[in-house]
């Protein structure tokens, strides 16, 4: 299996953050494979056909996506870790584009097992990588981005104080298939007959939330690693909920009360953050005041705290 031994002190320094880079390689994932996760099928048919209308046109960026997306491997060059000073996508994608030709043409081919075909031993590999990532960030991330943030910080929080209570194995909890913590700092990232390899004590090390099913590892070496792994607020479809009654609003707020109707069926923090585009402060404030008069109830599953409505609570919606 697939092993990272990592040090005390890179646990000390590791981070949980947000990628808009790490976002994007996951919607060009989901359009290449051209299927997509629960929770994220009307965002797939509404981008798809210009996504594959853009490729059908361009013979390079087909081989480009094909070589570098595998069923088993990522070409490292069009996504490493975030640095620190990192604040904008473009702020990321830079490095995708400075990356020297010959180092991106090795990434293909090792992530291809083979010779690069003829049609991409082209000078500029790297500036229509770059193009492509733009494209895709431009058209199918942006414009969600606000939302999607939003919802990757509520994850974060979430794991974040897993680790507080339980240490890495509660944060790393679920996390995504095939890793987990074994303790004596060593780090399961996949079940495949990889060498152990041992991450250096002066590494960072990052954990990224992403809509995806099955995530994936990056590095730059010799010091930043990242782990990306699904988002656990994207697991279910967002069906829409009936409008709260006006009267309702009106006592006690239509912030409270759009999230009293989406409890119908039990529902994460996380999960509510998505649904309703509230921030994470502003869903724990209102759910706060709807257990404190007693329209929710709540109940652990596992490592998720769940909010359901209470019967009050469904009387004051649908009253007799």
């Amino acid at each position: 299996m697939g092993i990272w031994r990592i040090g005390a002190d890179v646990l000390v320094c590791s981070r949980f953050t947000v990628s808009p880079l790490a976002q994007t390689m996951a919607a060009l994932t989901a359009l290449h494979k051209g299927r997509a996760d629960p929770g994220r099928q009307a965002w797939l048919r509404e981008h798809l056909p210009a996504y594959r209308d853009r490729l059908a046109g361009d013979r390079v960026e087909e081989l480009l996506v094909w070589a570098a997306l595998r069923p088993r491997w990522l070409a490292d060059f069009m996504i490493t870790p975030p640095r620190d000073d990192d604040r904008t996508f473009h702020d990321e994608l830079r490095r995708v584009s400075e990356t020297p030709a010959e180092v991106a043409a090795a990434d293909l081919a090792t992530a291809i097992g083979a010779p690069l075909p003829p049609e991409l031993r082209v000078p500029d590999l790297p500036g229509r990588a770059a193009a492509l990532l733009e494209w895709i960030w431009t058209h199918t991330v942006l414009p969600e981005w606000p939302r999607l943030r939003r919802v990757f910080e509520a994850d974060i929080v979430s794991r974040t104080g897993r680790l507080s209570t339980g240490g890495w194995a509660a944060a790393l909890d679920g996390m995504r298939p095939g890793l987990r913590w074994l303790g004596d700092g060593r780090l399961q990232i996949n079940t495949y007959d990889n060498p152990p390899r041992d991450i250096p004590a002066n590494a960072r090390l990052s954990f990224i939330p992403v809509t995806t099913a099955h995530g994936w590892v990056t590095w730059d070496l010799p010091d930043r690693y990242a782990v990306i792994y699904p988002c656990t607020g994207l697991l279910a479809d967002a069906p829409t909920s009936p409008a709260p009654p006006v009267a309702v609003s009106a006592l006690i707020g239509p912030a409270r009360a759009d999230i009293l109707t989406r409890l119908s069926e039990p529902r994460s923090t996380t999960q509510l953050v998505a649904l309703t585009g509230q921030s994470l402060g502003s869903v724990g404030g209102h759910l706060k005041i709807l257990l404190a008069a007693h329209l929710i109830h709540r109940r652990r599953s596992g490592r998720s705290v769940l909010y359901y409505r209470s019967p009050l609570g469904d009387r004051l919606l649908k009253p007799e």
